[in-house]
Formats: structure tokens, sequence, C-alpha cells
């Protein structure tokens, strides 16, 4: 299946939906990470603190999808902020995937509190000019995390994968990265199946077009510009997420979802941007 792509800030582009591998890891996820691609994903999603580089490097090396046709993303951990720590942490990216370039790299978390994201984001510039990555970017930053980052060092992310779904979706965070031409991803999309479970309209809406909760949900992400980056191992719920670029939610379909709007409605409470140390 051919995904449409997005064109980033910096030129290079992005597909509109990813294969999340949270949780995939040895040798079964280089299975299940070949199957999404000869299905037609092509955007991977892993992170050092994943501890899956190897698995997603070594899935991309044996796939016939061309290379240039993938686009690998990792991102570095609040461990290695120091920029000197940095540096080596992409460079150990690259030798654990056994790819001479990832196409894609984020800061995971701003860790405001330890404070080193600006030095953190200068190493992502200077190894993309170094060739080491096509493309940086960050995750679950707030509009005064970038904002440094764009004072600071005159180089806006071309990314900010952050927490998104119909019970959180960042109306406010989408806006303010929309407006720098920021294009957002979502992780954790589908909130763990729950919003398809308790909310009885979202089966009434899936049931019109001929779709799961799920792909309703997917639709939703792509239709309101982000990308979103569903974890699946199973070839059958792969294909499942992917289906989603032949049909169109209405209006008053998108207002159904935007109403599921909770207070509080995110995955973890207590990882805040704002005060949140990931490590």
């Amino acid at each position: 299946m051919s995904v449409p792509a997005y064109k980033l800030n910096d030129e290079t582009s992005l597909p509109a939906i990813g294969l999340g591998t949270y949780k995939l890891n040895g040798f079964a996820s280089v299975a299940a990470i070949m199957s999404g691609l000869s299905m037609g994903y092509r955007l991977v999603d892993s992170a050092v603190n994943y501890e899956n580089e190897g698995a997603v490097g070594a899935a991309v090396r044996k796939t016939e999808v061309p290379r240039d046709e993938i686009v690998v993303t990792s991102k570095l951990p609040g461990r290695h902020h120091a920029y000197g720590e940095a540096v080596l942490a992409i460079e150990e990216s690259l030798l654990s995937t056994g790819l001479d370039y990832l196409d894609l790299y984020l800061i995971h978390w701003p860790n405001p509190i330890t404070n080193r994201f600006v030095e953190a984001w200068q190493a992502l510039i200077d190894c993309q000019e170094r060739g080491l990555v096509k493309s940086i970017g960050v995750s679950n930053f707030l509009p005064e995390h970038i904002q440094r980052l764009i004072g600071e060092t005159g180089v806006a992310p071309a990314v900010n994968q952050i927490e998104r779904h119909p019970y959180y979706p960042q109306s406010a965070q989408v806006a303010f990265d929309s407006s720098l031409g920021i294009r957002d991803e979502a992780w954790s999309p589908l909130l763990r199946g729950v919003i398809g479970r308790e909310q009885p309209s979202l089966a009434e809406i899936a049931a019109a077009h001929g779709k799961s909760a799920a792909q309703i949900i997917l639709r939703w992400h792509v239709q309101t510009g982000v990308v979103p980056i569903p974890k699946a191992s199973s070839t059958a719920r792969q294909a499942e997420n992917l289906d989603i670029f032949d049909f169109e939610l209405t209006a008053g379909e998108l207002a159904v979802i935007a109403a599921y709007a909770t207070p509080g409605g995110q995955v973890h409470a207590e990882r805040q941007p704002a005060v949140y140390e990931e490590f």
C-alpha cells in the first residue's frame, strides 16, 4: 500500500503514518518490522531507551525495500544531553543499527530541570551537518522549550513527537508547532484501544465507513495533520492500521471526535514535559 508523505521544513519527506516499535525486541521484532515494511510502512520509530535499535537496523538491512525509501527514527535519552555524550550517543545509534545514517533523530524529552536540552540540540545540529542524520527534531517539547531551541541556535525542529489521541488532542501544541512549520507525530495514538471501548459514537462512525474504531482514530490524526505512530506486531493489525487512506471523515464526525477531549486524558499524568525528567 502506498502511503502519502509530508514535506518537512528541511525539505525531507515524512510518511503520513509510522510503525511504532516500543517493546518490540529481539528476533521476533525483526520479523514484525520486516512484515510492516513489506506491507507499505516507510516510517519506523525507535529510541535508545527502547533497546531495539539493533532489531530495527537488522530489519531495514534485510528487507527488500530500498533503504532510501525508509525513514528510520531514533531518540536521544536524557542521560546523554551533555554535548559530547549526545554526539557519542548518535554515533552509537548508527553502530547499533548497522546503518550509514539515520533519517530522523529526536531528543526524547526536554528534561527541563537538568536544563541541557539546548546543548543536546546543538549536538543534533552538528551531527546533521556531518551527515549522520538527515532530519532532526524533538519529542514531548512544549512551546517554551522549542522557542529556546530556535532562539539560541537559530534552527527549528522538523518534527515534534507528542502524546496525542482524542482524549488528549493537544490542539494548542499542534497549532503552535504548525505555525513554525514543525510536523507533529503522535505516540500512543490509539490510547491502547481504550477510546474504542468507551465511546459508542466512535463505533457508529466506524460502522458508517466499514472500518474499525482504531482506523477511525488513525484517520482523525491524518486529517488533522498529525502523523500517528501506532505499534503493531501482528500482520493483521499492521494491515488494519495502514488501511486508512481510502476514506474521509466528515466535518460532523470530526466534531464528534473532538468532543472526546478529556481533562487529564494523558496516559501517564505524572509525565508532564514541564517538569518530567527522563534518563
